[in-house]
């Protein structure tokens, strides 16, 4: 079940986004390492016996640590560039 502590997760991913951004991740994948953290902090963490739930709670988890707005925008402006 959710507790109120498991929305402390999205810190954690964003030091997690920041190491593989220090360990030379290009930018553009970075909303997307943070989903896929989300993800599995979600199924495996959060919901381990609620595979839905945790898929759910994953993405919020992962979108909110990248940030929709800016984490598209900043995809989008790199790839538009080629």
């Amino acid at each position: 079940m959710f507790e109120v502590y498991d929305v402390m997760l999205i810190p954690l991913i964003l030091g997690l986004v920041e190491l593989f951004k220090g360990l030379g991740l290009k930018r553009k994948f970075l909303p997307v390492v943070s989903v896929v953290l989300g993800l599995g902090a979600g199924i495996f963490y959060v919901y381990p016996e609620d595979v839905k739930g945790g898929i759910l709670f994953g993405l919020m988890l992962g979108l909110s640590a990248s940030g929709l707005y800016s984490g598209t925008k900043n995809t989008l402006d790199k790839s538009s560039e080629k």
